[in-house]
C-alpha cells in the first residue's frame, strides 16, 4: 500500500522559537555588560519588560478569544529584552510597563500578530517613550566604574529605591551618577560653538570605552564588543544574513567619512559614528527583523543603504542626537515597495517586450 505524504518531507529542525531563541542567545553578552555596568538596575529594566511584554501578549491573546499557544515562540520574551536594551537605565517601573503595552499591543497584535507587523515592535515602543517622555529618555547613568560617585548599584535596596521611586528620590545622585551620552554632548557643543575635536576631548571620550562599554547610553548600546559578538553569532547560525548589516554600516562609514574630510570641526569621524550610541545594536537586532525587512539580498542591500542614510541625516542635522531607531522604523515603511521592485524575474517567464 503506497502512503502518499505532502511536502516538506524532511523537517530542517527550524522553527520560530529556535529563531528567536538564537537572538535572545546572541543578546546575552549585551544584556550582561549591562548588568556588569549598571548593576541591579539593569536586572529590574529586563525582567519588567520581558514579563509586561509577556503579559500584554497573553491579555490580548485572551482578549481576542485567540489560543495563547504563541506565548511559547520566545517572540514577545525577545521583544521584550530588546526593549529592555534600548531604554537608559534609570528608566522607571511604570515605563517599563507603558514599554511593553505599546510594543506588543500597539507594535505586534494590533495588526495580528507575529508576522503581520510593518514596524519593529520594541523599536516602536521606544520611540513612543522617546516622544512622550523625552526627559526621562534622555537621563543617562555613567557606567558603574566610571562614576565616582559611591552610589553602589550593587546594593539590591539602592537600586530598587531608583527603580521604583526614580532619581528624585535620592536627589544628590542626579549630578554624580548622571551625563549626556556622546552624541548629545557632541551635538550641545557644536550649538556653543565648539568643534567637535574640543568636545570630544571635553567629554573625554575614549574609543576603547565605547568599545568596550564604559560610556554613558543605553542598556544595550554600550558595548559595541559584545553586540558584535552577538551579530557574529546570528551570522554564523544563518539566523540574518550580511546584506543588510554591512551595507547599513558601510553607508554611515562613507558619508561620515566624506563629510569629516570636508569638515572635521563640524562632522563626527566614522569610527565615533560606529561605535557611539544604538547603531550596532539596530544593525544586527533590529533591521534585520525577518518580518519587518525585505525579503530579497538586493532588497536587504537597499533597505540597508537606507537606514545608512537616514541615521547619518537624522544624527547630522535632526532634533535628537541619535537616529539609528528612527531610521529603521522609518525604512520599515518602505518595505513593501522595495520588494514590489526588487523582486526576481521568475524563471521561465518571458520578457515583457518593449
Amino acid at each position: 500500500m503506497l502512503i502518499h505524504l505532502s511536502s516538506p518531507h524532511i523537517h530542517g529542525g527550524d522553527s520560530i522559537r529556535s529563531q528567536m531563541m538564537s537572538v535572545i542567545w546572541a543578546l546575552m553578552p549585551a544584556a550582561c555588560v549591562s548588568v556588569y555596568m549598571f548593576g541591579w538596575l539593569a536586572v529590574f529594566q529586563i525582567s519588567s519588560c520581558m514579563l509586561a511584554c509577556l503579559a500584554t501578549e497573553w491579555l490580548t491573546l485572551k482578549w481576542m478569544g485567540r489560543s495563547t499557544s504563541p506565548l511559547g515562540d520566545a517572540s514577545a520574551a525577545l521583544t521584550g529584552l530588546l526593549l529592555a536594551l534600548t531604554l537608559p537605565a534609570l528608566t522607571p517601573w511604570w515605563m517599563t510597563i507603558l514599554g511593553g503595552i505599546f510594543a506588543i499591543g500597539l507594535g505586534k497584535q494590533v495588526y495580528g500578530g507575529l508576522g503581520y507587523n510593518p514596524f519593529n515592535p520594541a523599536l516602536s515602543a521606544r520611540i513612543i517613550l522617546l516622544i512622550s517622555f523625552p526627559l526621562q529618555m534622555t537621563t543617562w547613568v555613567i557606567p558603574l566604574h566610571v562614576q565616582l560617585s559611591g552610589l553602589n548599584l550593587y546594593d539590591i535596596s539602592l537600586a530598587w529605591t531608583l527603580f521604583t521611586s526614580g532619581i528624585a528620590a535620592l536627589p544628590q545622585a542626579v549630578d554624580a551618577m548622571t551625563m549626556a551620552s556622546p552624541f548629545g554632548y557632541v551635538k550641545t557643543a557644536w550649538t556653543q560653538g565648539i568643534d567637535v575635536n574640543t568636545a570630544l576631548q571635553n567629554y573625554h571620550y575614549s574609543y576603547l570605552n565605547a568599545f568596550i562599554g564604559r560610556e554613558a547610553g543605553s542598556l544595550g548600546e554600550t558595548s559595541a564588543l559584545a553586540l558584535l559578538l552577538g551579530g557574529i553569532y546570528l551570522l554564523a547560525r544563518h539566523t540574518i544574513t550580511w546584506q543588510i548589516p554591512v551595507s547599513f554600516l558601510a553607508t554611515v562609514a562613507v558619508l561620515a567619512a566624506i563629510a569629516s574630510t570636508v569638515d572635521p570641526n563640524h562632522y563626527t569621524p566614522p569610527l565615533f559614528h560606529l561605535l557611539a550610541g544604538g547603531l550596532i545594536l539596530c544593525v544586527f537586532f533590529m533591521a534585520t527583523d525577518p518580518v519587518s525587512s525585505p525579503v530579497t539580498p538586493v532588497g536587504q542591500i537597499v533597505f540597508g543603504v537606507g537606514c545608512g542614510i537616514m541615521t547619518w541625516s537624522i544624527r547630522t542635522w535632526g532634533g535628537y542626537p541619535e537616529g539609528a531607531m528612527f531610521a529603521v522604523v522609518l525604512m520599515n515603511c518602505t518595505v513593501p515597495i522595495i520588494d514590489h521592485y526588487c523582486r526576481p524575474k521568475v524563471y521561465g517567464q518571458p520578457r515583457k517586450k518593449a
